[in-house]
C-alpha cells in the first residue's frame, strides 16, 4: 500500500514539474540535451547551441488615409493593404547559420517574395561572413527590424538613395563583426540587376554596390545607450544607363498601393534622357542616445551623382531627428551585434507598454543644371510625424502615425502633374496592427 501511495506521489510530482516547465515556455529533456521554446514562434536547440531551428513570422496590416500632393488630384484618398506577411525560418549547424524569410504580401513594385535567403559562417569569431540575398547594412533605422522601428515606415531620408539598403533581386556577400564590447563594423558587395531599370551591359556585367558601416557605442546597458555611426555606399553605371530620378513616398506606403496609374511618389529629380550619370556615392552619419524610457536618434545622408560627358552633377541631402518616450517606463532594447534597437517588452502584462514620439525629416535635391524641368535646380520637402505605439504584449503592437508634409512650388512643378494639382503640402494618417510569432 505504501509503495502504491509513493508511486502515485512521485507521478504527481513529475506531472507538476513538467507542467511548471511548460508554463515557463521551456522543456528540457534529460537524455538528448534539447530545449524547446514556444514563447515566440517555435525554437528547438541543443543546450550547447551547436544545433538549432526556429520558425516564426510577422503580420503587418496597414491602413493609410492621405490628401494634398500625396494624391493625383490633391483630393483625399485611402488604402488598406498587407505591408508584410512573412514566414521566417532560421537556425544553425555548428558554425553555419541560415535564414529564410518568405513574404506573402502583394505589394506594388515588389519583384521577389524572398525577403531574405542567406547563409552565414561564424567560425572566424568575432567575424561573420554572410552570403545570399539580404538587405545591405546601411543606417540605424534600416538595421532595426521593421517589427520594432518606432515609426510605421522608416525615415524618408533613405528614399534619396534607396539602393543603399535594398537588396532588390541581387545576391551579395558581407563581412561583419564586433570587438571590445563597443565596436561594430560591416562591409559588403551586392549585385543589383533590377533597381532603377538597370540592366546587364553588353558583356553581361551587372551593377554592383559596395556598402560599409562602422559603429562606436561607448555606452551599452539595459537602460542607457550611446551610439555613433558612419555609413558609405558606392556604385557606378555604364554609359546612358542611369538618368538620375529621385523620388519618395514621404513616409506613406499606401500612396503606391492604389490601383490608379498614378505612382504616388513625390518626384525631387526627374529623369532627363539627354543627360546621364556614371558614379553614385553616398555618405551617412548616425547618432542615438537612450536613457531609461527616453531616446533620441538622428541620421544624415548626402548623395552625389557625377554627370556623364557634359551633364552636370546632382546632389541629394537629408537628415532626421526623432524623440521618443515610453510612458510606462520601459527602455528600448539595444543590440551591439548589428548595432540596432530591438523590441520594447511590456512590464505590465495587462496594460502593455505605451510609447509616444515625434520625428522630423528634411529632404533636398540640387542639380548643376536642372532637375528635369527647365529653370528648376533645387527641390525640398519637410515631414513632421507624430505617433503613438501600444505594445499590448510581446507579440502584438498597434501603431498610429499622423504626418504633415510641406514642400515648395518648385518641387510640385518637377512632379509634372495636372495643372490644377498644385498643392505644396499633404497630410496623412497611418494605422498598423502587427502580430509577431
Amino acid at each position: 500500500m505504501m509503495r502504491k501511495q509513493f508511486a502515485g506521489f512521485a507521478a504527481s510530482a513529475l506531472a507538476l514539474a513538467v507542467s511548471a516547465q511548460a508554463m515557463a515556455g521551456t522543456v528540457t529533456t534529460d537524455g538528448t540535451d534539447i530545449v524547446i521554446k514556444t514563447k515566440s514562434g517555435l525554437e528547438v536547440s541543443t543546450t550547447d547551441k551547436q544545433y538549432s531551428f526556429k520558425f516564426g513570422g510577422r503580420l503587418q496590416a496597414d491602413y493609410d488615409s492621405f490628401d494634398g500632393f500625396y494624391t493625383k488630384n490633391n483630393n483625399s484618398s485611402n488604402e488598406g493593404y498587407l505591408r508584410r506577411a512573412q514566414l521566417e525560418f532560421g537556425g544553425n549547424y555548428k558554425d553555419w547559420r541560415y535564414q529564410m524569410n518568405y513574404d506573402g504580401a502583394d505589394l506594388a513594385g515588389s519583384s521577389s517574395k524572398w525577403d531574405e535567403a542567406s547563409i552565414t559562417y561564424t567560425g572566424f569569431s568575432p567575424i561573420n561572413i554572410k552570403l545570399g540575398k539580404f538587405d545591405q547594412d546601411y543606417g540605424l533605422e534600416k538595421a532595426t527590424s521593421s517589427k520594432w522601428t518606432t515609426a510605421i515606415e522608416r525615415t524618408a531620408v533613405y528614399d534619396l538613395a534607396s539602393w543603399v539598403n535594398d537588396k532588390e533581386d541581387g545576391m551579395g556577400i558581407q563581412v561583419s563583426g564586433m570587438t571590445a564590447g563597443m565596436f561594430y563594423g560591416s562591409a559588403g558587395i551586392t549585385q543589383q540587376d533590377a533597381k532603377d531599370n538597370l540592366t546587364e551591359d553588353e558583356d553581361g556585367q551587372d551593377t554592383n554596390t559596395f556598402n560599409a558601416r562602422g559603429v562606436f557605442a561607448p555606452i551599452v546597458s539595459e537602460t542607457e545607450v550611446l551610439h555613433f555611426g558612419l555609413d558609405y555606399a558606392q556604385r557606378s553605371y555604364d554609359d546612358d544607363k542611369f538618368a538620375g530620378k529621385i523620388d519618395s513616398r514621404l513616409g506613406v506606403r499606401g500612396v503606391t498601393e492604389q490601383s490608379s496609374d498614378y505612382s504616388g511618389k513625390l518626384v525631387f529629380g526627374n529623369s532627363d534622357k539627354t543627360g546621364f550619370f556614371d558614379d553614385d556615392q553616398v555618405w551617412g552619419a548616425e547618432f542615438a542616445y537612450m536613457n531609461g524610457p527616453f531616446s533620441v536618434q538622428s541620421e544624415y545622408l548626402t548623395r552625389t551623382l557625377s554627370g556623364q560627358d557634359e551633364n552636370g552633377d546632382r546632389e541629394a541631402t537629408g537628415y532626421n531627428m526623432q524623440l521618443a518616450y515610453t510612458l510606462t517606463g520601459e527602455s528600448r532594447i539595444y543590440k551591439l551585434d548589428g548595432a540596432k534597437f530591438d523590441a520594447i517588452k511590456p512590464m505590465d502584462k495587462q496594460l502593455g507598454a505605451w510609447e509616444v514620439f515625434y520625428r522630423f525629416d528634411n529632404l533636398e535635391v540640387e542639380d548643376d543644371e536642372d532637375l528635369g524641368v527647365a529653370g528648376i535646380d533645387t527641390t525640398t520637402a519637410d515631414i513632421h510625424t507624430l505617433g503613438v505605439n501600444w505594445y499590448a504584449n510581446e507579440a502584438v503592437k498597434v501603431s498610429l502615425n499622423y504626418l504633415m508634409t510641406k514642400s515648395d512650388e518648385d518641387t510640385v512643378a518637377v512632379q509634372k502633374r495636372a495643372a490644377d494639382a498644385d498643392d505644396d503640402n499633404g497630410n496623412a494618417l497611418s494605422l498598423r496592427a502587427q502580430y509577431v510569432f
